[in-house]
Parts: C-alpha cells; sequence; structure tokens
C-alpha cells in the first residue's frame, strides 16, 4: 500500500521519526523528536533528501517496536524512474558510515520513549 502523508505512515509496530518525499518533493521530521539537537536533524535532513533526490521514492527512518531505528523505502506502483540498484547502494552506505549516529538514537528512543534505563 502506497501512502502520500508521513503522518499515515505510524503504526503500532513503528513511529516516523523522518523521511523525504521524491513525488511531493517533501521532507517531513517528526515533532515528538523536536528534543533532538538542531545539527543531528540537518544531519537527518541531508540524509534523507540526498537519498530521494538520486535513488527517487519515498525513504523513512522509523523506530520499532524495540527500538531498532529502519531505513524504509517505498515506491509508487508505476515508477519506471526509482533506481532500485542506487537504493541498495545508498541504504548500504548509510548502514556503514552512519551506525554511530544510529546507536545513539536508538539508545535516545529506549531511554526516553521506552522508559529503559541505561546500563
Amino acid at each position: 500500500m502506497f501512502s502520500e502523508n508521513f503522518e499515515d505512515l505510524d503504526t503500532e509496530d513503528s513511529i516516523v521519526l523522518c523521511g523525504s518525499n521524491s513525488y511531493q518533493q517533501k521532507y517531513y521530521y517528526n515533532p515528538e523528536f523536536n528534543m533532538i539537537p538542531d545539527s543531528i536533524k540537518d544531519e537527518l535532513k541531508i540524509m534523507c533528501v540526498r537519498y530521494t533526490e538520486e535513488a527517487g521514492g519515498i525513504i523513512t527512518m522509523e523506530f520499532d517496536k524495540n527500538g531498532s531505528l529502519k531505513y524504509k523505502v517505498r515506491v509508487a506502483d508505476g515508477d519506471y524512474m526509482f533506481d532500485e540498484i542506487e537504493s541498495g547502494l545508498k541504504i548500504s552506505k548509510y548502514q556503514k558510515e552512519k551506525e554511530e549516529l544510529v546507536g545513539e538514537l536508538e539508545l535516545f528512543y529506549k531511554v526516553v520513549f521506552l522508559g529503559e534505563d541505561v546500563v
């Protein structure tokens, strides 16, 4: 199922942190996470917008119910301009280059939103 509204993507199993939509040329940042420093918000925006400019489609970064941050890609039916190879390469690159950032965001989410203790 294809949704054009980022707000509609939140489910019981995941919460959208941010995302970018190449079809509407929009960036979304979930206001529930406004306490995250602006420098990190800027880095997330650059990542998402660059992804959709180069690969197309929609990318979101979503926390699952366990607090893991996942990259999710959605593509409209019939979008023959979406570059699946570029998409895979970008996601792999982000997983390697942004591993520390993602780990810190996951820890933040687990402590602030899930109420877990830091051990």
